[in-house]
């Protein structure tokens, strides 16, 4: 069996551990989002590739759910002392050989996601991970500063902000020009099962989705596309997905997140919705399961993944 997943970071990154555990002997292909990175100190910084790569390689931080485990920072501390910003991104000396490996790569003509292969073959993440475009897309947020409005990198709103202020708009810069990584429209097209895992629908989903190409394919796919929540009881598990959602006007709800998907059928993204026991179920969906989505640890996340591809198949 084919499973196409699409994933930002660490919900991502959690609910393909419990895939792979459940699914042990099909071919998962991970279409992941590159609207994150950004270029830090000259190197080329990819967090959703490297979380969902370290996860499942075994070398992630499982406190903090990214970044390298057994990380130093010495490296940071000396830039710190040179007084060259930025700091606030907390780049690991472990973290950095990744980051070398790929922009000295990047710099001789490899594509990211030959780049990205290279790197897998040092984790062994057990899945065929492609970045969903191999060009340069970003997205920044407009924000209203001292100074005025302004568009700022996402990654600053997000890490260094906190996203302490209201964010007025997201634009992933370069989208238009973008066209999907090779591999990325032949897994979708090909497979038996496409599923969106609960990872943020505006900053990681959505890039995913708007790269020119990707929505339509998943649209003309004769596979089922099941999603599933990251909101539970009108909270997100992880990060700040409620923040990015009100600035797209969409409730914090399981069911404004599938609202926001809609169903294939009125010419949205899924066909199934996948949600937390005691949320509401989405209106106008054809198949909708309550389950415990919430993954507590491994075995709960595989007991999620198998009943999410279970329920369309």
């Amino acid at each position: 069996m084919q499973i196409t997943v699409l994933a930002g970071g660490v919900g991502g990154a959690r609910f393909l551990q419990g895939l792979r555990a459940a699914f042990p002997d099909d071919q998962i292909t991970v279409i992941g989002n590159t609207a994150d990175d950004i270029w830090l100190h000259g190197l080329k910084v990819c967090p959703d590739l490297d979380t969902i790569m370290y996860t499942l390689g075994g070398g992630i931080d499982t406190a903090r759910g990214w970044g390298r485990d057994q990380e130093t920072y010495s490296v940071l501390e000396e830039l710190g002392i040179y007084g060259v910003p930025p700091l606030w991104f907390t780049l690991g000396d472990r973290d950095i050989a990744t980051h070398l490996v790929r922009t000295q790569m990047l710099a001789a003509g490899f594509g990211l996601d030959v780049v990205t292969e290279a790197l897998c073959k040092r984790w062994n993440p057990g899945v065929h991970l492609l970045p969903m475009t191999n060009e340069r897309v970003e997205t920044h947020v407009v924000v209203d500063l001292p100074e005025g409005r302004s568009a700022i990198h996402f990654q600053q709103w997000w890490v260094q902000m906190q996203a302490g202020i209201p964010a007025r708009e997201f634009r992933y810069v370069g989208i238009d020009e973008a066209a999907p990584a090779p591999g990325v429209l032949e897994a979708i097209a090909g497979a038996d099962v496409v599923v969106l895992p609960p990872s943020n629908p505006v900053v990681s989903i959505g890039p995913i989705v708007t790269v020119p190409g990707i929505r339509e394919a998943l649209t003309r796919t004769p596979a089922p596309v099941v999603g599933v929540s990251g909101i539970v009881g009108g909270r997100p598990l992880k990060g700040m997905a409620d923040k990015c959602l009100a600035t797209i006007g969409v409730p914090a709800t399981a069911a404004g997140v599938a609202g926001h998907y809609g169903p294939r059928a009125d010419g949205g993204l899924l066909d199934a919705w996948v949600h937390e026991s005691g949320d509401e179920p989405p209106a106008g969906f054809p198949k909708s399961l309550a389950t415990a989505t919430i993954m507590t640890d491994q075995q709960a996340a595989a007991n999620l993944a198998e009943q999410t591809v279970r329920f369309v198949l």
